[in-house]
């Protein structure tokens, strides 16, 4: 399939397998799920019983003194004592193989190009590292937030974007399916189109 650049300056040749595949919503969920799900750290824990620091005497005799029979003072009844159900560490990784993972990102750049959420552009460069150069690029693509993605690393271009609150610079290999699926518009330089085709197809 054939796929415009912005302002009509041309058009560029890639594989129907990587841009013209069909949306499976099940598939893209799972696989955003699962990306979501590895960015938690699960590392929230408390202490239980066990792992408060004292209570190792019994604090009164088992009978005679007319209190309610105890046996430490870290209990989770008393002030101080361990949680009851205590949090542990954990993983929330979900397993995705590598197979799934294409094919999720096949569906939504498919997906993109049929809502007309994906713009061409041969490259993405700005005059100076000022942001004021960056809002008039993107002006002139008729973008006002988005996701931008080059193969060239450039400095000023990121230096440009930092401060804009709704546009973010990545390199190919840093794409992934929240960004895409996240952005209201993504704007991708020739060579990164080549590079995520070659990826996926």
């Amino acid at each position: 399939m054939q796929l415009e650049f912005a302002a009509n300056s041309g058009t560029i040749e890639v594989a129907d397998r990587a841009f013209a595949a069909e949306f499976n919503e099940g598939l893209v969920h799972q696989v955003v799920t699962a990306y979501l799900a590895g960015a938690r750290a699960g590392t929230r824990a408390h202490r239980n019983r066990s792992a408060v620091r004292g209570g190792g005497a019994k604090p009164w005799r088992q009978k005679g003194t007319g209190r309610a029979r105890a046996g430490t003072i870290r209990s989770p009844l008393w002030r101080g004592g361990g949680k009851t159900f205590a949090a542990t560490p954990q993983d929330h990784s979900q397993k995705v193989n590598r197979k799934m993972y294409r094919a999720a990102m096949r569906a939504i750049l498919s997906e993109l190009v049929r809502q007309e959420r994906l713009v061409l552009v041969k490259e993405l460069k700005v005059e100076a590292p000022r942001t004021k150069a960056m809002v008039g690029l993107l002006g002139d693509l008729g973008v006002e937030k988005g996701l931008l993605v080059t193969a060239e690393a450039d400095v000023d271009l990121y230096l440009a974007a930092r401060n804009l609150p709704h546009v973010e610079v990545l390199e190919p290999s840093e794409v992934n399916p929240v960004n895409l699926v996240g952005a209201e518009k993504v704007v991708m330089t020739e060579s990164a189109v080549k590079q995520i085709e070659e990826w996926l197809a």
